[in-house]
C-alpha cells in the first residue's frame, strides 16, 4: 500500500486503542497517541532508502513492530517518570502499544497486495492478493475506514467518559 492506505490501516488498528483513552477521560493522550500513529504509519517503508536492506524485508517484521514499540514504551515512561512510578508505566505501556500496533497495521495492509510480506522473518509468505499497492481507490478506501473508525471510537470514547463520570 502508500502512505494513505497505511495512514488509513494505522488509524483503524489505533481506533479501539483510543477509544479506551478518551473513556478514561485522557482526550489530549488520545490526540497524541493519534499523531505518534499517523506518523509512525509508513515507517517500515524507510527501507527502499537504506542501502542493502530489501524491501519488505526485517523492516516488515512483527520483531521489528516489537521493537520500535519497546523504543515508544521507554520514551513514554520516561516522559511519565517526571510524575510518578503510575504515569510512567502507564505511558511506558501505552507508548509500546501504539508503536507496535502501528506497525503490525502497516504489515497487515502490505498482506493485501499480491507482494505480501513474511512478517516473521522466515519463509513463510502471506498475501491476501486482493489488490495492488498503487491502486489509488484501496489506499483512499482505506484512509476512509481509518478516518470514519477514530471518528466512532472519538464518540464511544467520549460517551464511556460521560458514563464513567470522568
Amino acid at each position: 500500500m502508500y502512505r494513505n492506505g497505511h495512514v488509513g490501516a494505522a488509524l483503524l488498528a489505533y481506533a479501539p486503542i483510543a477509544a479506551v483513552v478518551v473513556g478514561v477521560g485522557l482526550e489530549e493522550v488520545a490526540i497524541g497517541g493519534g499523531a505518534v500513529a499517523v506518523a509512525l504509519a509508513s515507517l517500515p517503508d524507510a527501507d527502499q532508502r537504506v542501502p542493502f536492506v530489501s524491501h519488505r524485508g526485517v523492516t516488515h517484521t512483527v520483531q521489528f513492530a516489537a521493537a520500535v514499540g519497546l523504543l515508544l514504551g521507554i520514551g513514554g515512561g520516561l516522559v511519565g517518570a517526571s510524575v510518578g512510578p503510575g504515569p510512567a508505566l502507564a505511558l511506558g505501556a501505552f507508548g509500546f502499544v501504539v508503536g507496535t500496533v502501528t506497525l503490525l497495521s502497516h504489515i497487515a495492509a502490505d498482506a493485501l497486495t499480491p507482494m505480501g510480506v513474511e512478517p516473521f522473518n522466515d519463509d513463510r509468505h502471506y498475501s491476501y492478493d486482493v489488490t495492488r499497492a498503487a491502486n489509488p481507490v484501496a489506499n483512499y478506501v482505506l484512509l476512509g475506514l481509518g478516518v470514519v473508525a477514530i471518528g466512532v471510537a472519538y464518540v464511544v470514547g467520549v460517551g464511556v467518559a460521560g458514563l464513567l463520570g470522568v
